[in-house]
């Protein structure tokens, strides 16, 4: 399939370009920087680990990239912290300028039927970043089944969550287009407004087209056209997007 430079643009203000490696400097935070924005738009954020924060920041404000979020990862990435310590990740986190939330949900013990430290991680969270966004990764590979993708969902739309996030890109299965679509017909049912965030594996236009297709026909080409709504998780996907530029 081949896809016009139009569809590209609208891609890349879709994009939360991410670093999340253990490997990551100074250096390499940077060069992600650079490619955050073009002559034609930019990326919808910059996601990095919360030491990278004051780099991110420093970088944006000198080269006055109006437009361009700033998130970071809490509980990260295998969502076992408590609550005390997920509450002072994000204050931290939202001290130093990280203007959204990336929260991994406890989803080792939803699967153990433990919703109640899933509710008190995620309102923890919210309270302490009540002026940013907010996105609940839910890790939907670890969680598997329909039912408790759906339950998961639930429970961070209830606790706060502006955005539902498939995956960590850390575990074994990331995101798949049926997980994709059971969180999003959750969201249509509950609250359409609350967005949708895709992350673990899309690397090229032609996965990206198919997540933004299947959200165009659950929830409407507007909906899904906004990055106040609908977002990529991605690294290497900015590649194929400037060769269609």
């Amino acid at each position: 399939m081949s896809f016009s430079s139009d569809f590209a643009q609208k891609v890349l203000s879709l994009i939360d370009l991410t670093s999340l490696n253990d490997q990551d400097t100074a250096e390499t935070i940077l060069a992600l920087c650079h490619k955050a924005q073009i002559e034609s738009g930019h990326v919808a954020a910059l996601c990095v680990h919360a030491q990278f924060i004051g780099c991110v920041k420093d970088y944006l404000s000198e080269q006055k990239s109006v437009g361009v979020r700033l998130a970071t990862v809490v509980n990260f990435p295998h969502g076992q912290n408590s609550v005390v310590q997920v509450e002072q990740e994000t204050y931290q986190a939202v001290e130093q300028g990280a203007t959204e939330i990336d929260l991994v949900m406890p989803y080792t013990a939803l699967i153990q039927g433990d919703t109640e430290t899933c509710y008190d991680v995620i309102q923890a969270c919210r309270r302490a970043c009540s002026e940013q966004k907010l996105k609940v990764i839910i890790e939907s590979g670890a969680l598997k089944s329909e039912q408790l993708i759906v339950q998961a969902t639930e429970i961070a739309i209830e606790s706060g969550a502006d955005f539902i996030k498939t995956s960590t890109g850390k575990f074994t299965e990331n995101a798949t287009l049926s997980a994709a679509k059971t969180i999003l017909e959750t969201i249509a049912r509950i609250n359409p407004q609350v967005g949708f965030k895709v992350s673990g594996g899309i690397r090229t236009l032609s996965q990206a087209y198919d997540y933004w297709d299947l959200t165009r026909m659950i929830m409407g080409e507007q909906w899904a056209d906004d990055p106040q709504y609908f977002r990529f998780g991605a690294s290497s996907l900015l590649d194929d997007v400037m060769s269609h530029l």
